[in-house]
C-alpha cells in the first residue's frame, strides 16, 4: 500500500510584513453565472390548443391554468416563453417538445433563445 499523495498547493506570491511574518495573498476568481436560455413555443395553424397545453404541463411543469395562459399568448402573439433554463437544459426541453410533437403528428415548433 502506498502513501497517499499530498494535495497540490498552488504557489502564491509571498509578501512579508514586519518581523519574519509571511502572509500569502489569496487570489480569488470571479465565476460568472451560466448563460440562460428561454424556451419559446411558436404558433402554427395546425397544432391543437389542447396539445400545446399538454406539452407545457408535461415538459415545463406548469399548472393547467398557467399552461392555458401561455397557450393563449402563443396563439394571440405568435410565440410564448415556457421557461428559462441553462443552455443544456433548455436544449433538452426543445428536443423533448419536438419529439412529442413529431410522435403526435403535429408541426409544433420550439426554440431556445439566449436571455440578455
Amino acid at each position: 500500500m502506498s502513501e497517499p499523495k499530498k494535495p497540490f498547493l498552488p504557489a502564491f506570491p509571498p509578501s512579508t510584513q514586519g518581523d519574519d511574518a509571511l502572509v500569502l495573498d489569496r487570489l480569488t476568481d470571479k465565476v460568472k453565472p451560466p448563460q440562460m436560455f428561454q424556451v419559446v413555443l411558436l404558433n402554427d395553424d395546425f397544432t391543437p390548443m389542447e396539445f400545446v397545453v399538454f406539452v407545457i404541463q408535461e415538459f415545463f411543469s406548469k399548472p393547467r391554468e398557467q399552461a392555458t395562459q401561455i397557450m393563449l399568448k402563443i396563439h394571440l402573439e405568435g410565440k410564448g416563453i415556457c421557461g428559462v433554463f441553462p443552455r443544456d437544459i433548455a436544449h433538452t426541453k426543445v428536443e423533448q417538445v419536438a419529439m412529442a410533437a413529431r410522435e403526435s403528428g403535429h408541426p409544433l415548433q420550439c426554440v431556445a433563445e439566449p436571455v440578455e
